[in-house]
């Protein structure tokens, strides 16, 4: 006969869901998904902080559906994690309304300075502030996918990375628009030099 804290053990085991007994997450992958999760609370946190201080009506907009679109991401990555299962909502595809036509070159302006004071928070450093945090998550999603061993919870933050970069494409956008984050060019010569730096190679066989 087993001693009852032997036999307590066996039927708490028993209750433990599925996968959990499982182990279908790696100790590597638990922290790395722990890093990704805590890095989108993160930017719904700074989100709500800078929301407050956004004088641009497009650029409010903009923040307010990106985080909108980034809680439910956060509530897919999070329940594909605990259960190791499709989640009930599956990865969404985020649309940006901003055109893809980019002004180039420099014009002249002030030069950036810390602020001061949070009364010198200003739209422009809102944004950058914006795609710092969609470009972090960027990164830090495409390097997590590459160590999960779970195949459901690697899908789902792979998928999530296209929508990060399309959010941080249009906040940059934004700027861009706005003369806030300026594109230089090389000349017409040395744009074209680099262009033509390359030739195709001709194909030696099929592709095994």
């Amino acid at each position: 006969m087993l001693p009852p804290d032997q036999v307590n053990q066996m039927q708490q085991n028993s209750q433990m869901p599925e996968t959990l007994q499982g182990h279908n997450h790696g100790g590597h992958e638990l922290f790395d998904a722990h890093e990704v999760i805590a890095g989108i609370i993160s930017m719904l946190d700074h989100y709500q902080l800078y929301e407050q201080h956004v004088k641009d009506d497009e650029l409010k907009e903009m923040l307010q559906r990106q985080s909108s679109f980034v809680t439910t991401m956060y509530n897919t990555i999070v329940q594909s994690f605990q259960t190791g299962q499709d989640p009930m909502i599956p990865t969404q595809k985020y649309e940006m309304t901003q055109s893809n036509e980019v002004v180039y070159g420099i014009k002249p302006g002030m030069p950036n300075k810390p602020n001061q004071s949070v009364s010198d928070l200003s739209d422009k450093g809102l944004s950058a502030y914006m795609l710092s945090q969609t470009k972090s998550l960027a990164s830090l999603l495409t390097m997590t996918a590459l160590e999960m061993t779970n195949p459901i919870l690697r899908r789902v933050v792979a998928d999530s990375v296209p929508n990060f970069i399309e959010q941080s494409y249009e906040i940059f956008l934004y700027q861009n628009k706005h003369g806030y984050y300026q594109v230089p060019q090389l000349s017409a010569q040395d744009m074209n030099a680099m262009l033509q730096s390359y030739i195709p190679v001709q194909q030696q066989g099929p592709l095994q």
